[in-house]
């Protein structure tokens, strides 16, 4: 009988003891994956902002625990940046994380050219140096400033490099008329209610071949061109002020409108 019970009493320390070393093992197991970092972090979708700004913003630079850092977690980081629209993170196996980044598109510099024009609405700070969009000369009426907002969000981004200065520029029967000074020299008035053929600027810009003018888009849709070889001629004849000749034609008009009416066909 006091074999048995010496048996009995061997068997269940060693079952004690096996089962301490199976949730030691476990422990030591869990510990380890959760210590475990992020060991690559994969960024799509940015254009102002690079890749280290984005994984400091995101409070991934050191490169914290894959386990412990939740998706919420480092969207709410990065949202704290006024340039991001939005954010979708995906977590994968081997402790790999994925952003892909959405971004407020830049619509205007500030005449100081320390702050810009967000389509969010916001104006912030300049703080990466952005220069290729247009320069606000004045300043927009408060009544139309988020219609401006809502409007040249829809202008392409290589549109928007395209223009050098922007300016508020109303009439009586049109508040919301706007001059825009483009890098080639043309110059262009449009409204707001019009601003998608402000899209169509490539086309037209061909069709003037060398020749430069004024394009009128916010009412008749018709062009004003230079003579720029008159213009260089007497330039260099008399070192004066140029005089330039005007085109100003039906067939101008009609060709914008006919090419408007083929971009929608």
């Amino acid at each position: 009988m006091a074999k048995k019970k010496k048996k009995k009493r061997g068997l269940k320390i060693r079952n004690i003891l096996i089962f301490l070393l199976v949730v030691l093992i476990i422990g030591i197991f869990i510990y380890t994956a959760i210590k475990l970092p992020i060991k690559n972090i994969y960024i799509s979708g940015n254009n102002i902002l690079s890749d280290d700004i984005i994984i400091k913003d995101a409070k991934l630079d050191n490169y914290p625990s894959f386990l412990l850092t939740s998706s919420y977690e480092i969207k709410n980081n990065l949202y704290n940046n006024n340039y991001i629209k939005k954010v979708e993170i995906n977590k994968k196996i081997g402790n790999i994380v994925e952003i892909n980044i959405t971004e407020y598109k830049v619509l205007a510099l500030m005449p100081n050219e320390n702050q810009i024009i967000l389509s969010s609405g916001k104006i912030v700070d300049n703080n990466y140096g952005i220069m290729d969009v247009p320069i606000l000369n004045n300043t927009i009426s408060d009544d139309v400033f988020d219609n401006f907002i809502e409007k040249f969000s829809q202008v392409d981004r290589d549109i928007l490099r395209q223009i050098s200065q922007l300016e508020y520029n109303p009439v009586a029967v049109d508040n919301s008329r706007f001059l825009l000074y483009m890098n080639d020299g043309n110059l262009i008035y449009i409204t707001l209610t019009k601003i998608d053929k402000l899209n169509k600027y490539n086309d037209i810009k061909d069709r003037m071949g060398n020749q430069t003018g004024i394009i009128y888009l916010d009412s008749g849709d018709y062009i004003e061109l230079k003579d720029n070889k008159a213009d260089s001629n007497d330039q260099n004849n008399n070192n004066q002020s140029n005089t330039t000749t005007t085109n100003q034609t039906n067939n101008n008009s009609n060709q914008i409108g006919e090419q408007n009416n083929n971009s929608d066909n």
